[in-house]
């Protein structure tokens, strides 16, 4: 990638990564270790992020690519990164609804099938499983109301997840 000392900047700037690079020791031209070791998790999704924004590609693939932010972070990189490409064809993959809130598309997947697909109004309008999970998410689950009841399939699945991830 043939790209200046001030693009760089400015894309590690969009990405949230400029002020702790200023911090490495040789600052943007510090040696990394193999696969970032060294830096968090967050230091290395925000690095990958900036080399994002350095290119120009049709098609880029986002798997969890913010994961390991806070949310606030979170939210500012991802307002970049839907203008930065919001004429090109992005895949998202997430578990955190609010991050795939604003694409035109959502595919919610269960057990590798496709169960449901909309963007974010249609699918809260459904009230089927990306609305349960966006529900769950926003801490707006009621235990007596029966419109949010769960079955005992959803809540295994859910407890096995916090136990295995």
């Amino acid at each position: 990638m043939n790209a200046t000392l001030e693009e760089v900047k400015e894309a590690a700037k969009k990405a949230d990564a400029h002020e702790f690079i200023k911090k490495l020791p040789m600052q943007y031209h510090t040696y990394l270790e193999e696969a970032g070791n060294g830096l968090s998790g967050g230091e290395k999704q925000r690095i990958a992020l900036a080399r994002a924004f350095l290119k120009d590609n049709k098609f880029y693939i986002m798997d969890e690519s913010t994961s390991n932010l806070d949310f606030a972070t979170e939210n500012i990189i991802f307002d970049m990164i839907y203008n930065k490409f919001r004429k090109k064809t992005m895949l998202i993959i997430a578990h955190r609804l609010a991050t795939v809130k604003n694409c035109d598309k959502i595919i919610v997947m269960d057990k590798g099938r496709i169960i449901e697909q909309g963007n974010h109004e249609e699918l809260l309008k459904r009230k089927g499983k990306y609305w349960k999970l966006w529900e769950m998410q926003q801490g707006n689950f009621t235990v007596n109301s029966e419109e949010n009841v769960f079955d005992e399939t959803d809540v295994n699945e859910n407890i096995d997840e916090l136990v295995y991830t």
